[in-house]
């Protein structure tokens, strides 16, 4: 599953509040944590600002020193770590890496060096997360004070595994077994019944609203026999929920806040299948608006991501004129 775990560090403390996590995820999985540090080579850094060799040299083996000492906090947490310095842009290096190494699993904390924002995650986040084309772990850095939290404190209690009936979905149930068993947390399997919308400019009918009773009452009953399935094929204390509405992403939120959720995971896309984007709508809303630590499993393979605009175009800048990738 996640042999390997890329974690980018920028040296600030709202970076490292996604330690104590990756502790918990090593062990879980057994992986090995790549530590990396992305820096702006003096022959990159033209158009942004003048970057003495002499100085970026020094704050080379800065960042050395400061990747050697996370290293040896979480070797002494019985993490298997190495790291690495990379060249370039933050976003652009982490994800060049990220796709020559083929790593399973990038986590990330919400906000960094740039500090706390307004927005739910900063910039080079959303890069990472839009262009990686992978597994990615998402720590909600204003939840949490970094330099006050222990590496090893940490434990999930309640997971929330929010599931559509598709085959997609359900491949995040191996790693939800493996971190139950690891906490020994409680999984809570939710499913929501979407309720059908008419698109009638004159108020429903009778008859519409029955029609919509007998659809939402066969899929409620379908849901019931499906969560009811999974509970008895999973190890461990597992949970269902099984909920009704219009606005299925609205009431899985409300459903963490209600649940108390330490931890959410999902799968990139679900019974829709849309992989023409590398998330759904589901997923999408718990990375714009969601509060808690989110892991979200890449389940289709990167070459298989339709390219945005946005992503040709900034490959065409990084490669130059006539150069091929």
């Amino acid at each position: 599953m996640f042999n390997r775990i890329l974690l980018p560090m920028d040296r600030s403390s709202l970076a490292e509040c996604v330690l104590p996590h990756a502790v918990v995820v090593a062990r879980a999985f057994e992986s090995l944590v790549t530590l990396v540090n992305a820096m702006e080579s003096p022959d990159r850094a033209i158009w942004r600002r003048a970057v003495d060799p002499l100085t970026w040299r020094i704050r080379k083996v800065e960042a050395e020193s400061y990747l050697g000492d996370l290293a040896q906090r979480l070797q002494k947490a019985g993490v298997s770590t190495e790291k690495q310095i990379l060249e370039g842009p933050a976003a652009e290096g982490i994800i060049e890496y990220s796709h020559k190494n083929h790593v399973p699993l990038i986590m990330l904390s919400s906000h960094g060096q740039s500090g706390l924002s307004d927005w739910n995650v900063s910039s080079i986040v959303q890069k990472i997360i839009a262009r990686a084309h992978t597994s990615i772990m998402i720590v909600r850095a204003h939840r949490y004070q970094p330099a006050s939290t222990e590496m090893t404190s940490l434990r999930y209690r309640r997971l929330l595994v929010p599931l559509d009936g598709s085959q997609r979905a359900e491949s995040i149930l191996p790693i939800v077994t493996t971190l139950v068993r690891a906490h020994e947390a409680q999984a809570v399997l939710a499913h929501v019944v979407h309720r059908p919308e008419m698109a009638r400019r004159m108020p429903p009918t009778d008859e519409d609203v029955k029609l919509a009773d007998r659809i939402v009452e066969r899929n409620r009953a379908e849901a019931t026999q499906y969560l009811d399935q999974l509970r008895s094929q999973l190890n461990g204390e597992v949970q269902a929920r099984l909920l009704i509405s219009e606005h299925v992403a609205a009431e899985l939120h409300e459903l963490v806040d209600q649940e108390k959720i330490d931890l959410v995971l999902l799968t990139a896309h679900g019974y829709s299948a849309q992989t023409r984007w590398p998330y759904g709508s589901v997923v999408g809303s718990f990375i714009t608006y969601g509060t808690t630590p989110l892991l979200v499993v890449q389940d289709v393979p990167p070459d298989k991501i339709e390219p945005t605009w946005a992503e040709v175009d900034v490959g065409k800048n990084e490669r130059g004129p006539g150069s091929r990738r």
